[in-house]
């Protein structure tokens, strides 16, 4: 459960910067499709071949500057913590030493080589030896091979299109007018995704992106406590009542749950075909049904007539897909989901997710997306996506050192839960945890007074401050 610290009683300035980014990113496209020129990408040239680099960077923050430099270097990167500046310099062809020193300016640095390893960088405040704090480099986005997702305009015929490009159609959502394509290869599925991205009644094409598996839970040591969660009190909702409150929980296979949480879960829906035999141990979404249930009750004053629609995006497989993400979002929203909680996520930046998730909150859905656990500032979808609510995790007050953090993120909450599970305790860590808390708390909040979504959100915001990293 949530200590009562999270309830949304305290006023904290709002860190407005968070959402500015968003507001650029849709800026940017708006621009994009009116014919404006964005503004110029920070860009990083390091041949490492010849030492010299060409740099064009402005008012980029410290830490992204730093993923970007290891992954173009190699370099091993430790980082004092605390240390922060904006980095703005304009240079090209200078040697990396010269280059170092444009870039850090008066912060202080030490470049090690090593011999039986990479060469070393050592970014700090004080001393070297207090630069111990990793630059971790994100893993790359991974999709299924020779397969697109295609999302249509109205009255477009896909099997014709499909034929036009030597597809099969492998899935098809006609009322979302969402299809999965198989090709014969690589090469096919390249040159399709050329051509369709030309073709107009296409409304969004890529590939079908994966999706990491969500984080496992961890048994606790025999004899401790098994926490009982609260008894709610159910609120029959009233039909048409704005203030009811269905949770479209997007995750994987759903198992039993305590008399008192399954009360407020409707059957499941599973997109991604049987799960068939589930695990000993609890599944993600067992957990974060149990972590919204709790959530609720807090927020709520005890009493609530929110709902969970548990929708399996995962089926019998580790992991899942944008094409399933996007097909059990519109189902959860079909079934009459307006909260949908992400426990999930990826670093591909997907247009079709994109259209769906955006089809969605023009339509009064909420969106609420874990930022991920690798940590990283780089944006992770769909919490990055215009309009969701991006969730980081804090412990102790901090943000936690497997949190992901940047400027997408809009707001940070507790990043670990206790849960039971046959008689047993068990323990999840991450971002899907914040994730599932803010959802509750969204929800609670809705149901028991009734605000609109935008006044929920910035009261969030507002409490729920990311920490400085």
């Amino acid at each position: 459960m949530i200590d009562h610290s999270t309830s949304l009683t305290v006023n904290i300035p709002y860190n407005k910067m968070r959402h500015v980014h968003k507001l650029l990113m849709a800026l940017g496209l708006v621009m994009v499709l009116l014919g404006r020129p964005a503004a110029a990408a920070n860009s990083l040239v390091w041949n490492t071949t010849t030492d010299r680099v060409d740099a064009d960077l402005r008012g980029q923050p410290l830490w992204p500057f730093l993923e970007d430099l290891a992954h173009k270097t190699g370099w091993h990167i430790f980082v004092e913590p605390g240390t922060d500046k904006i980095v703005s310099t304009k240079f090209k062809n200078l040697p990396g030493g010269e280059a170092l020193k444009m870039v850090f300016g008066d912060l202080n640095y030490a470049l090690v080589p090593q011999t039986n390893g990479p060469t070393c960088l050592y970014v700090f405040l004080t001393a070297m030896e207090n630069a111990t704090k990793p630059v971790v480099l994100r893993k790359p986005a991974t999709h299924v091979p020779n397969q697109l997702i295609v999302k249509l305009k109205p009255g477009a015929d896909i099997d014709a299109i499909a034929k036009s490009v030597g597809a099969k159609v492998l899935q098809r959502n006609d009322k979302l007018g969402l299809y999965l394509l198989g090709f014969p290869d690589a090469s096919a599925t390249d040159a399709a995704l050329a051509q369709l991205q030309n073709n107009p009644d296409v409304q969004a094409v890529d590939y079908n992106y994966n999706f990491d598996p969500p984080p496992s839970a961890q048994a606790l040591s025999p004899g401790t406590a098994v926490p009982a969660s609260p008894n709610l009190k159910i609120d029959p909702p009233s039909d048409n009542d704005p203030c009811n409150v269905l949770i479209g929980l997007i995750d994987t296979p759903i198992q039993s749950l305590p008399s008192n949480v399954a009360q407020i879960v409707e059957p499941q829906i599973s997109v991604a075909g049987d799960p068939g035999t589930l695990p000993s141990t609890p599944t993600h979404a067992t957990g974060m049904a149990q972590f919204l249930y709790n959530a609720i009750y807090q927020s709520s004053g005890g009493h609530s007539s929110a709902k969970i629609l548990p929708v399996d995006a995962y089926g019998p497989n580790p992991t899942t897909t944008s094409y399933n993400v996007a097909v059990a979002i519109q189902t959860a929203i079909d079934h009459g989901a307006n909260l949908i909680s992400l426990s999930l996520g990826s670093s591909a930046d997907s247009p079709v997710l994109d259209s769906v998730i955006q089809q969605g909150e023009a339509a009064g859905v909420e969106f609420f997306a874990a930022a991920g656990n690798e940590p990283v500032t780089t944006p992770t979808y769909p919490a990055a996506i215009s309009g969701v609510n991006a969730v980081t995790a804090v412990q102790n007050g901090q943000l936690a050192p497997y949190a992901n953090d940047g400027s997408f993120i809009d707001m940070a909450l507790p990043g670990s839960g206790v849960l039971s599970f046959g008689s047993q305790a068990y323990q999840m860590e991450g971002t899907s945890v914040s994730t599932a808390y803010a959802s509750g708390v969204a929800a609670g909040t809705k149901t028991s007074n009734c605000d609109g979504w935008s006044q929920i959100q910035t009261a969030m915001q507002q409490k729920f401050v990311v920490p400085a990293k």
